[in-house]
């Protein structure tokens, strides 16, 4: 755990400890962005021994240079710190109301299907030498991790922290506990990307044996987010020239899947449904995003549904962050 340095460290210890005990922590952004806000209380608050309204609220506070969606990204988890003191009467200060979510508009990158296959054909062609344990396990856990992400639309995240223990590799099931929101749901693995998983698990239980994660990193951890980036980086630079990210293989599977609806026969509303589910969303309203970055589709989506479309896909914040 990073080190604290403010008056308030034993109970951002506490804190910290009771998220990862309820399995809702995200190292990588809550744990940042608290430490960035017990060194501003350290350095303008060094006297202090309590928590107070000032502190909270002058943090939290929008700065000029973010837009809505950044300052909830940067106080959310401050905003949970306070929630938690409330509950257990610790601190009388009132938590700040976030900022509204604002809608996305950047459109993500549109695979096509040479660029995918130059992709995955790297990936699964990494070097071997040195044969040190960070080259193996990457040789290994790469071409499987990018590919979990293509076929099932799961978050980076996601996979980065799937337990082995929540990987059913006899039914082709995943258990995820930890999403955005905190939303549990399941995902049923397609024929081909379970026997791929299969042959995965086989060959680095040789290198790990005993893991806890189901893509390991050094000390029984999980991955942070930049191996994600790097490694997507590196390998898809090397073989195409447009620009992409690892997340928008999520934001492929969304339309691959709504592509699949147009001049078919098809119960708009179950497909939807399923493909909410399958995805984690909380809601309909944030599968719903993806109708804004598919030319096209909400008219012929209208025309095919009539009044009702106008019920099922109104406006429509965007929900999806990693």
């Amino acid at each position: 755990m990073t080190k604290f340095k403010s008056f308030l460290t034993p109970l951002i210890h506490a804190f910290i400890k009771y998220r990862k005990a309820s399995e809702h922590w995200n190292e990588d952004s809550y744990e940042v962005n608290l430490l960035l806000f017990d060194r501003y209380c350290s350095s303008n608050y060094s006297q202090e021994t309590e928590l107070t309204q000032e502190m909270v609220d002058n943090w939290c506070e929008k700065r000029d240079t973010e837009n809505n969606n950044s300052c909830r990204s940067r106080i959310y988890v401050v905003v949970s710190f306070v929630r938690y003191l409330r509950e257990r009467n610790q601190t009388n200060v009132v938590e700040p109301q976030l900022p509204k979510k604002e809608q996305r508009t950047y459109i993500p990158h549109a695979f096509s299907e040479d660029e995918l296959k130059k992709f995955f054909r790297e990936c699964d062609n990494l070097p071997l030498h040195p044969a040190t344990y960070e080259v193996l396990s990457r040789r290994i856990s790469v071409p499987v991790f990018f590919r979990l992400l293509y076929s099932t639309g799961i978050r980076t995240n996601e996979a980065r922290i799937l337990k082995t223990k929540d990987v059913d590799l006899e039914n082709g099931i995943l258990d995820i506990r930890y999403s955005k929101g905190h939303n549990q749901h399941y995902i049923v693995l397609h024929d081909s990307m379970l026997i791929l998983m299969r042959q995965y698990d086989a060959a680095i239980k040789q290198l790990c044996p005993n893991r806890t994660y189901f893509f390991p990193a050094k000390n029984n951890s999980f991955h942070n987010r930049s191996w994600v980036q790097t490694n997507f980086r590196k390998i898809w630079d090397s073989v195409n020239s447009s620009h992409a990210t690892a997340y928008q293989l999520r934001h492929h599977y969304a339309l691959s899947n709504i592509n699949r609806w147009i001049d078919t026969g098809f119960d708009f509303h179950d497909k939807l449904l399923y493909l909410s589910k399958s995805m984690g969303h909380t809601t309909l309203e944030s599968t719903k995003y993806y109708y804004s970055i598919v030319p096209s589709l909400s008219q012929i989506l209208s025309e095919k549904t009539a009044e009702g479309f106008d019920l099922i896909v109104p406006g429509v914040d965007d929900d999806e962050s990693e």
